[in-house]
């Protein structure tokens, strides 16, 4: 399922059309975190004659921003944790949660966060592995090679649904309004991939398979997630096999760097 990036963005996340600084907020902090690991030119990657050497450029370009964007999430969870755990909450702490509840599309509860409140956020803010986000954005931009993501920095697919948001499919079906998102670089697209897989709805079956991995003391792995993508395609399981299985078969790019 491809969502209206203005319904993923928010105030924390900018929006891709924004002249607002790049700098993030993080949810940790709630103040500008340090600044995303500089993306290098993007390479013009249908230019590569060899595959290997063309997957190896794709997951170095792509893997900073992907860890920089897990490493922030990490520190929320951490924070979310030691919240839940009966810490008496500062104004900070309380501001800090109302930022999750926004980012996340959690509403806070009347009388401020309680253990089920706690249960779900804890399924959002949570890592997604980098073989899966690299896997997803190889397939669904043809390793960088795609219109979309050359033009518009749109490596994952993501619809918008304004006239003028993004980029006409050209394969669009008559009576269809959605368009392709444009995003002012590589690194906003990986942030609202972030935000799509880990607030919509659509995408709850990949989150609570996560939450039990966590429980159960096993790896969060990408193959296991993958099985909570359904929705992401028309085509549903078929997409989830094949997503599958390209994380195994490229492994030893995921890996690198």
């Amino acid at each position: 399922m491809k969502l209206s990036y203005a319904v993923l963005a928010s105030a924390l996340f900018l929006s891709a059309c924004s002249d607002a600084p790049q700098t993030p907020l993080t949810v940790d902090k709630l103040q500008p975190a340090s600044p995303p690991p500089s993306m290098v030119e993007k390479p013009d990657f249908a230019s590569y004659k060899i595959v290997d050497e063309k997957k190896k450029a794709f997951v170095a370009f792509m893997k900073p921003g992907i860890s920089y964007i897990n490493g922030l999430i990490e520190n929320a969870r951490t924070r979310l944790i030691g919240l839940e755990n009966g810490k008496t909450l500062t104004d900070e702490d309380e501001a800090f949660l109302a930022r999750v509840a926004e980012l996340f599309n959690l509403p806070l509860p009347e009388a401020g966060a309680d253990k089920k409140w706690y249960q779900e956020a804890l399924k959002r803010v949570d890592v997604i592995p980098a073989d899966l986000v690299l896997t997803q954005a190889a397939k669904e931009s043809g390793w960088g090679t795609s219109r979309f993501a050359r033009e518009g920095n749109n490596y994952f697919g993501q619809w918008c649904y304004t006239s003028g948001c993004g980029m006409v499919p050209s394969a669009r079906s008559q009576g269809k309004t959605h368009e392709v998102a444009v995003f002012k670089d590589t690194y906003h697209s990986i942030r609202a991939y972030f935000l799509n897989v880990n607030r919509n709805k659509a995408y709850a079956e990949l989150r609570n398979i996560r939450a039990d991995l966590r429980k159960s003391g096993e790896p969060i792995s990408g193959v296991a997630l993958a099985n909570g993508l359904k929705s992401y395609s028309e085509r549903g399981q078929a997409y989830v096999d094949e997503v599958q299985s390209m994380i195994r078969y490229n492994e030893k790019y995921w890996s690198q760097g």
